[in-house]
């Protein structure tokens, strides 16, 4: 059995080697870019994970990056909101060059199963006070919440689908629930990047656009990046796709794999 195993990875700020920079002049950080990679590269106890690759996000929206599942996109997305430190190239988001630290203050991610991942045990309840105490000071008392509490950290994110009832168990819920119930756990502070993984792992088709709808409104108020290898629904309302197929492929997964 082999499972994912990011512990080898960095987690800190990162500097780029000489040559790594890239030939020819300096690019500017463009207004309204998101992302501005050059030469990114990642390479893991086991070998190449990706790169070296180029890659340009705008502010704003939904982008979706149109790739294969597996560890490389993973490593991919966590580069691209601060946690995970790359091997060389130059990586600048929301105006932070290299920082990842700094990024990582300014973003969120969700629904990717090495971060986030959900106990079977945990109820809504539960997992909704716990991110509550988290977000408020160590000597303020925070007790168990309400109906009410759940519905004020979970209805922007869930418009129109249901809100998971209180006293639920997480992995008992229907699938588009628990994926947007961990999306609002994350995203409780609003940064202005929000990267949410797993999209393409949705089972049912219409709960799969029901995410993306859900997306595509909170990239009313925040820039979102997220990963699918399916086609996108006609009039999905994500507002760019960045093709990747081919440079993240299904060979990479297992440099990120230890066999036990």
């Amino acid at each position: 059995m082999s499972e994912t195993n990011f512990e080898d990875y960095d987690f800190e700020d990162f500097e780029t080697s000489d040559d790594a920079e890239p030939e020819g002049p300096r690019w500017e950080r463009c207004p309204g870019s998101l992302v501005s990679a050059r030469n990114i590269e990642l390479h893991g106890p086991w070998g190449h994970v990706f790169g070296p690759l180029d890659l340009d996000i705008d502010e704003g929206g939904v982008t979706v990056l149109a790739a294969q599942a597996g560890a490389a996109r993973t490593a991919l997305l966590m580069a691209l909101c601060g946690r995970m430190r790359l091997t060389r190239g130059v990586l600048s988001i929301l105006g932070f060059e290299n920082q990842p630290r700094k990024v990582l203050a300014h973003s969120a991610i969700a629904c990717l199963n090495e971060l986030d991942d959900v106990l079977p045990s945990v109820t809504v309840r539960d997992l909704v006070t716990e991110q509550k105490r988290w977000n408020s000071p160590w000597y303020r008392f925070v007790p168990r919440v309400d109906a009410g509490g759940v519905a004020d950290m979970c209805e922007e994110v869930f418009g129109d689908v249901p809100l998971p009832r209180l006293n639920a168990f997480v992995d008992d819920l229907p699938e588009i629930q628990q994926l947007l119930l961990r999306v609002a756990v994350a995203n409780t502070h609003r940064p202005p990047l929000l990267v949410v993984g797993r999209v393409d792992r949705i089972a049912d088709d219409e709960e799969r656009a029901t995410m993306l709808d859900r997306l595509v409104e909170l990239g009313e108020r925040q820039s979102v990046i997220t990963a699918d290898v399916n086609p996108l629904p006609p009039g999905s309302g994500v507002r760019a796709v960045v093709d990747l197929q081919g440079l993240l492929g299904p060979g990479d997964i297992g440099v990120l794999t230890e066999g036990r």
